[in-house]
Order: structure tokens, then sequence, then C-alpha cells
């Protein structure tokens, strides 16, 4: 099984190709949607946060207040850190296992949707790293939009994450998702026939 990890900036569109990727029938494990599981209200993720970073960041039903804890751990490297350490062992077994099921069902490929791929170190678990791009303008206008952030958080937001040119420079394919989805679908149709039948 080939396995591609999925990457890119803050509002570059990794989402949107990772559902293009599985309405064509591809299988993606996506590490944002197991973080959000995770940080469900009640899972021990939730009571270790309060624990480490503060109670107030869960609200009265057990639920993660998000946006109150994104500002805060953009804002403090520390926190960041301590928030990291809690998530991403969790994250990292769980998108172990699902990719080992995978395997087992003999899937021609596997797409890892992995946000913080170089800087969690994780590329070496992957054939190939797909990246996807976007001008730093369209992203700051996306994310801005989509999280209701100012255009000084998501800067912060994009600030801590792995420059642009060093991430392209690693990648070995590229959608450009600067354009329209119709010319992000043609990208993903490509590489989905390609790998489908076992190229790389």
């Amino acid at each position: 099984m080939l396995t591609v990890a999925l990457t890119g900036g803050i509002g570059s569109g990794k989402s949107a190709a990772s559902r293009l990727f599985r309405e064509l029938g591809g299988a993606v494990v996506d590490a944002d949607e197991i973080s959000r599981a995770l940080t469900a209200p009640g899972r021990p993720a939730v009571a270790a946060i309060a624990e480490q970073l503060g109670a107030e960041f869960v609200d009265e039903k057990g639920g993660l207040r998000r946006a109150a804890l994104r500002r805060a751990v953009f804002a403090d490297g520390e926190k960041r850190a301590r928030l990291e350490k809690i998530l991403h062992p969790r994250i990292r077994r769980q998108m172990d296992s699902a990719a080992a099921e995978l395997r087992k069902k003999n899937a021609p490929y596997c797409i890892l949707s992995i946000p913080l791929l170089l800087e969690t170190a994780r590329e070496n678990r992957a054939d190939l790293i797909l990246a996807v791009d976007a001008p730093q303008k369209e992203r700051l206008r996306r994310v801005c939009r989509r999280d209701g952030v100012t255009e000084a958080e998501a800067r912060r937001i994009m600030a801590a994450q792995v420059a642009r040119k060093q991430l392209l420079a690693r990648a070995d394919r590229v959608l450009d998702n600067g354009g329209d989805l119709q010319n992000l679908r043609r990208q993903v149709e490509r590489l989905h026939r390609r790998w489908s039948r076992g190229a790389a």
C-alpha cells in the first residue's frame, strides 16, 4: 500500500483535498478528525488539557473552548508544547492503527492527512509527501472567514508552522489550490488514478 502524507499550511485546502480523495474512493486517515474525536466532551484528553493548561479551557458540558484554547496556544509557545504533548501521541497511535487496518484490506493507497507533518517529524512514516499550496493572501482570507479570527491571529498561526518555502521543498507532489475547486478536483483525480493502479 502506498502511503501518502498530505500536508500544507493553514488555509491551504487540506480538508478540501481530503474530501475529494474520499469522494473518489480513496482511503483517508485525518489527524484533525482524530483530534476532534479525542477532544469530544468527556474524553480523557479533555481532562488532561484541563489539568495541564487550565480548567478555563473546558466548558460546563465538558467540551473544549476551542477558540479560547487556539488563541492561548498560538500566543504562548510553552502552552502549545504542553497541548501537543497531550494530543500528538494519542493521534499518532490512532493513525498508525487505522493505516494498519487499511493495509490488511489491501487498499492501493492511503492518504494520511497531517497538518503539522514536518513540525512533528512524521515525514518518514510515508512513501510520498503531498503538499497543498495556495498564495498567502488567499490563505489569510480563508482562515479569517472560516475561523472568525483577525488577520493578526491568522498570521500568528502561520508563523508557528513550517515556512511555505521549506514545506514545498520537501514535498514530492504539490496540489495548487490557488484557483477554484474544479481545478483542485482535476489534480486530485489524476493522482487518484495513478495511485489506484499502483504507480507512485
